[in-house]
Formats: C-alpha cells, sequence, structure tokens
C-alpha cells in the first residue's frame, strides 16, 4: 500500500495543496488493493451503466493530463480517450487493460506532475480561460480542482467497490 496521508510537513498553501493532492490519489490506488480485473471492470450501477473502477482511474488520469499538459503547459496532443461520438470514451477506452496498468501509469504520471509543479508559482496562470469570467485560473486553482475531482470520484469508488465485492470505504 502506498503511504496515505492527509497531514502535512509543513503548513504553507504549497505543502497543503500537495498532501491534500497526493493523498487523494494514494486513497485511489488504496480502494483498488485486491479488486480483480474482471471486478475493476464491472458496471453495477443502473443509472451509470458505464462507470466502472477501472473507468474511474483511467479518467481520474486523463482529467489530470488534461489540466497540467493541455490547461497549464499549453502542450498539444491527440486524445485517445476523446471521440465526439462518444463523450464517455475515457470511462471505457483503457478497459481492456489490467487495472495494474492504468494504476500504475496513473501514479508515474502524477509523480512526474509532482516535479512540474514543485518547480511552479501557485499563481501561475493556465493558458485555458473559464468560461464563466475568461480569465485563466491559477496553479493552485487547479491543485485545488484536481483535489475535488479525486476526493467525489473516490466516493464514486467506494460504492462501486462495496456492491461488486462488499467491501467498504473509510
Amino acid at each position: 500500500m502506498q503511504n496515505r496521508t492527509d497531514l502535512p510537513r509543513a503548513f504553507d498553501q504549497r505543502c497543503l495543496l500537495m498532501t491534500l493532492l497526493d493523498y487523494t490519489r494514494a486513497t485511489t490506488a488504496y480502494k483498488c488493493e485486491g479488486l480483480s480485473d474482471a471486478d475493476a471492470r464491472a458496471t453495477p450501477l443502473p443509472t451509470s451503466p458505464m462507470m466502472s473502477i477501472s473507468g474511474l482511474v483511467s479518467h481520474l488520469r486523463w482529467v489530470e493530463w488534461s489540466w497540467i499538459e493541455e490547461r497549464l503547459l499549453g502542450e498539444t496532443a491527440d486524445h485517445p480517450w476523446i471521440d465526439p461520438d462518444d463523450p464517455d470514451r475515457e470511462f471505457h477506452y483503457e478497459l481492456d487493460r489490467p487495472l495494474s496498468d492504468i494504476l500504475a501509469d496513473y501514479q508515474a504520471q502524477s509523480a512526474r506532475y509532482n516535479e512540474i509543479i514543485a518547480g511552479m508559482d501557485l499563481d501561475t496562470k493556465t493558458i485555458w480561460k473559464a468560461r464563466e469570467t475568461g480569465e485563466p485560473v491559477t496553479l493552485g486553482w487547479v491543485i485545488m480542482h484536481l483535489i475535488e475531482e479525486n476526493a467525489r470520484h473516490n466516493g464514486h469508488i467506494d460504492i462501486i467497490r462495496e456492491l461488486v465485492d462488499g467491501q467498504v470505504g473509510d
């Protein structure tokens, strides 16, 4: 199991944000421990027939990629998970891969982003502009948004996990 703590080593804004981001990422991995690939691909929610644990982990990976690579750094690339005819593609396009591989890719990407973020000021503006204001947001806001995204989907993972194999979250 990954080291999982929400208690920062210091209480400055950067350390607080990064501790909580790493905590939510580690919680995702923790909630996937011991899950078979078949169970990770299961979609037990009748109201969300495409939502699986593997799909959620893939979604978290690509959401983080989009915010850091595209919106913050201004990188462009082909998006294998985007299809105009399938707006939910990121939830199912990697389902043929083992959950352990999806998690490993997400964790490697997260480590790389931590290195990038460490060299940037929290007030660094994104290339992307918010629809509501037409203004860029800051790196600090992006980190908060990723924490919120991870926390919300960790709750979804809890629900799916309980329905699939009875394991309850903490």
